[in-house]
């Protein structure tokens, strides 16, 4: 579990480091949206096509689950895919809910972050 953990963090600190990345290169700030994949995954190209229009508002990060550094997202979510977290927080999982992201999204743009 401590393992899972700081995986975890290790990825929370990728993501924020992708956001900084990003406010450095502009003045707006998108959010990373992870999505934690493997191939083949028809719902997670599903998954994709439903965020297209919602593209400009955040960065796609995609994990690829079956690789062997990501063993333990593989563990976690081998049954779940595609599973979405937001800046490094679990958002949704199986399918996107676009109502859910929205909320989000709309949070985050009013927090300016």
């Amino acid at each position: 579990m401590l393992w899972f953990q700081r995986k975890s963090t290790q990825l929370a600190k990728y993501s924020f480091q992708l956001l900084l990345r990003n406010r450095s290169a502009s003045k707006t700030v998108l959010p990373v949206l992870t999505l934690f994949t493997k191939d083949p995954c028809p719902l997670c190209d599903e998954a994709k096509e439903v965020l297209e229009p919602y593209k400009n508002r955040f960065i796609l990060q995609e994990v690829d689950i079956t690789l062997p550094e990501n063993s333990a997202w593989y563990e976690r979510y081998k049954f779940d895919i595609p599973v979405f977290h937001l800046n490094g927080q679990f958002l949704m999982m199986h399918r996107v809910d676009i109502s859910k992201l929205e909320k989000q999204l709309q949070k985050l743009e009013q927090q300016g972050l």
